[in-house]
């Protein structure tokens, strides 16, 4: 499939609603960035997020108030290395991948506690 841009889609379509992975993008206006942020968490979906801003206090706002497991600052998000802790939020999945997170997550620690002369 070739990459796709579609512009001023309706808020209901499946590809607005739903999670894709494809080479498309939904470009949607909002009216300021409190219904951005809106829009972006309304959505039952929550892997990663893109923000392009020239304004740092703008960029901080919304990875803050993002609910996504990921927000990159002026880059696409698909954007990896396998030691960040990569992965969502909501229905975009539960845990992290990477080695460390997938080492955590096979591993069940235990506590031992020696009380003992033999030590």
């Amino acid at each position: 499939m070739d990459p796709v841009v579609l512009a001023n889609v309706p808020e209901t379509s499946k590809v607005v609603v739903n999670e894709a992975f494809g080479p498309y993008i939904v470009v949607n206006r909002f009216k300021d960035f409190e219904d951005g942020i809106k829009k972006v968490n309304a959505s039952q979906y929550g892997l990663q997020a893109g923000v392009f801003t020239r304004d740092f206090d703008t960029a901080m706002a919304a990875a803050d108030r993002i609910d996504a497991g990921g927000v990159l600052i002026n880059e696409v998000p698909s954007f990896r290395v396998d030691n960040m802790p990569y992965g969502g939020r909501k229905m975009s999945g539960i845990g992290r991948e990477g080695p460390q997170f997938a080492i955590d997550e096979m591993t069940e620690p235990k506590l031992i506690i020696f009380n003992s002369p033999m030590l």
